[in-house]
């Protein structure tokens, strides 16, 4: 079988959580990166290889953020690495049900410019050997306007040639300028989009329908081929081949941190879909997922209790 090449692009940052009454810990996190670490771990064993796509500096956080996701299989062929650079750093609040609040400082990112360094033009041509490419509204939302303007133009060069597109709208209010602003950059993103991850809530900013059914079938005029509008603990509800289908989320017994609970839906998602699996029977791998996910404090989950393997996913064509 030929090997399936996927490309997730955006930002990794440093991140800082508390972990105790006094205590911080120290990892590595981003709503594209977490996607990436969450498809590469049921990729295992399977004809699949994950890269990502950034910008980091040349500073030991950005090396030892590299091997964090080079453990977890992804790739970083495509990442370029900035003089005087450094990555952007969060911090996580979570409150007693499990929510989080973030804290951002990334201002100086060398993400921010992805596509405007000497070596950003051979990146965006190399992209051309990978099947899917997935980033995210937070992706667009960071890059200057260079940058962003440099990536859309390839990812319509790419949809022509047959490349997939994964687009999930993550859609954050502070990130951008204005909402005018974001609603035309999203419909420039939605013509070239395969599938779409999004809420209710998010459309709400960039679309003036209500409702489900209403979304998607605008989303579909516009050229998605396919919607899945996440609602959390709520139903999933998904149209794909003019078929709408609706799966519930996992009861979930204690909710202990729910950051990456949609990039990790996302990432189990597209690759299900990649190898075949129904609508119906990704979500329910991409639920399964989430829930275990929002177990675990911080983006990352454990690796050694997944719930949801490769298996699973090869499980679809049997």
């Amino acid at each position: 079988m030929k090997t399936i090449k996927l490309a997730f692009i955006g930002e990794c940052m440093i991140e800082l959580q508390e972990t105790g009454t006094g205590i911080t810990t120290q990892t590595f996190g981003g709503d594209t990166c977490n996607s990436a670490i969450y498809c590469s771990r049921l990729a295992r064993n399977l004809a699949v290889e994950v890269d990502y796509v950034t910008a980091l500096g040349d500073d030991s956080f950005s090396d030892s953020m590299m091997a964090f996701w080079e453990r977890e299989g992804v790739g970083s062929s495509l990442v370029q690495r900035v003089q005087g650079k450094h990555p952007g750093l969060y911090y996580i609040e979570v409150d007693e049900h499990g929510e989080r609040i973030f804290h951002y400082w990334r201002g100086e990112a060398a993400a921010k410019r992805c596509f405007e360094y000497p070596g950003s033009r051979e990146i965006l041509e190399k992209l051309s050997e990978y099947s899917g490419i997935y980033l995210s509204g937070i992706s667009l939302a960071i890059f200057t306007p260079e940058s962003r303007l440099a990536l859309l133009g390839r990812l319509a060069e790419l949809k022509k040639a047959g490349t997939r597109i994964y687009f999930d709208c993550n859609y954050r209010t502070h990130l951008w300028e204005d909402t005018r602003l974001a609603r035309t950059i999203y419909e420039q993103i939605f013509p070239l989009t395969d599938i779409i991850f999004l809420t209710e809530e998010e459309a709400s900013y960039f679309m003036d329908e209500k409702g489900v059914a209403a979304i998607q079938h605008r989303l579909n005029q516009k050229g998605v081929g396919e919607s899945v509008i996440k609602d959390g603990a709520g139903v999933c509800s998904i149209f794909a081949k003019n078929q709408r289908f609706e799966i519930p989320a996992e009861t979930v017994r204690k909710v202990v941190d729910t950051t990456a609970a949609g990039d990790s839906f996302s990432g189990v998602y597209l690759l299900a879909r990649t190898f075949g699996c129904s609508p119906e029977h990704a979500a329910v791998l991409a639920h399964r997922t989430a829930a275990y996910v929002i177990g675990h404090k911080g983006a990352i989950a454990p690796l050694k209790d997944m719930p949801v393997t490769g298996k699973d996913i090869m499980a679809c064509n049997h």
